[in-house]
């Protein structure tokens, strides 16, 4: 045998033992506290929510400081209009993260 034959046998060898471990685990302890597929998602959704939404309060309020302290500058105001929009954006996404969530979970059930 040469050694790459070794080493992938060796390599096999070392994995089927670690997976052999692995799978006399019982139980794998749930930090999370979800019971099904379901609630997992909607946590995670809640807790990207919580973190989304002040940024798109503070990108509201940048966009309203950009817009007035643009004194006309056409560019200055595209820039907050994108920031607005951006923030509309992201208010759409935290409004409907749930629903998706549950559509995702109906498609995979």
């Amino acid at each position: 045998m040469n050694k790459r034959t070794l080493s992938s046998l060796f390599t096999f060898s070392v994995v089927l033992l670690f997976v052999a471990q692995f799978s006399q685990a019982q139980t794998i302890p749930d930090p999370i506290g979800a019971g099904s597929f379901k609630e997992l998602i909607l946590l995670v959704t809640q807790g990207v929510a919580t973190v989304i939404a002040p940024l798109v309060v503070i990108m509201f309020i940048v966009a309203g400081i950009l817009y007035l302290t643009s004194a006309g500058n056409p560019e200055r105001m595209k820039s907050a209009k994108t920031c607005i929009v951006y923030a509309i954006v992201g208010t759409a996404i935290i409004i409907s993260a749930e629903g998706i969530a549950i559509y995702i979970d109906k498609v995979l059930h």
